[in-house]
């Protein structure tokens, strides 16, 4: 679905922050991107979303296709309207609007108003909370509440790939497992989702296939089962935020089909 193929980023005349990245994610499941602070994984989102030329970056090689097209340096009204959207670090919501507002505003470019309503109806079932304040403005919902509604918001554009830019951050540990949960909800409704997260345990408790990023470059990728176990991921990724993780869920077991075991997201606060 989504081809990266040896892609260089630069900002300005400096050295470039992606050396020939290459990456695949298929149609189905989650594929998370890990990396240290400076790695490069917000410059390959950016590059991927259509937001890079905001941030004065732009590609010098490589190539980016989603579902056969060739999207290199196109800009977000571009990759919106093919279904790649976006879920920001820092989660941007509308301050001034009302949650129910947010949500009509992820939907501008949905045409048919049956389905703009549906789904709506299918995030107040998915995000209690938000049916709950939806008369409520952004800026007065919780950090875990905001994090639901700017998810939700991206949800309403119906989305053919989910982009998700740190979603856990600045969220006490029973919320990141929470945002864990809504990552699987929403890949078992059948919509692919590529994370970056620097909550390594999380991350790779809820995608089925990671690729790890340093410096700029792949320095390993496969499915999530085998990176758990390399020495190199666990020395440098698991090491310091292990039990965080498993306060935040990260040993959980990953509910398999026919369980039963849906998680529930009602209780989104702080």
């Amino acid at each position: 679905m989504l081809e990266i193929d040896g892609l260089v980023v630069r900002y300005g005349a400096r050295a470039p922050v992606l050396r020939g990245v290459s990456l695949d994610v298929g149609g189905s499941g989650v594929v998370a991107l890990l990396g240290s602070n400076g790695a490069g994984k917000t410059t390959l989102m950016r590059a991927v979303s259509g937001t890079l030329g905001l941030y004065g970056g732009g590609v010098t090689e490589g190539s980016v296709r989603f579902r056969g097209e060739r999207i290199t340096g196109a800009d977000t009204a571009r990759t919106v309207a093919h279904g790649l959207v976006q879920v920001p670090e820092g989660r941007h919501i509308f301050a001034g609007l009302t949650v129910e507002e947010n949500l009509n505003a992820g939907a501008l470019t949905v045409r048919s108003s049956a389905v703009r309503e549906r789904t709506r109806r299918r995030m107040y079932e998915l995000f209690p909370q938000l049916s709950e304040r939806r008369r409520a403005r952004g800026g007065t919902l919780s950090g875990g509440e905001q994090q639901m509604l700017a998810i939700a918001r991206a949800l309403m554009a119906q989305p053919r790939l989910l982009l998700l830019d740190e979603p856990s951050l600045g969220l006490a540990p029973r919320l990141v497992h929470l945002v864990g949960e809504t990552i699987r909800e929403i890949s078992r409704e059948g919509v692919p989702v590529l994370l970056v997260e620097q909550n390594a345990a999380m991350a790779l408790s809820v995608a089925d296939s990671a690729c790890v990023l340093d410096l700029g470059r792949v320095v390993l990728s496969g499915p999530t089962d085998e990176l758990a176990q390399s020495d190199d991921v666990r020395r440098l990724y698991l090491g310091a935020d292990a039990d965080a993780g498993q306060s935040a869920g990260g040993s959980a077991p990953r509910p398999g089909p026919g369980t039963g075991n849906t998680p529930t997201l009602s209780r989104w606060s702080g």
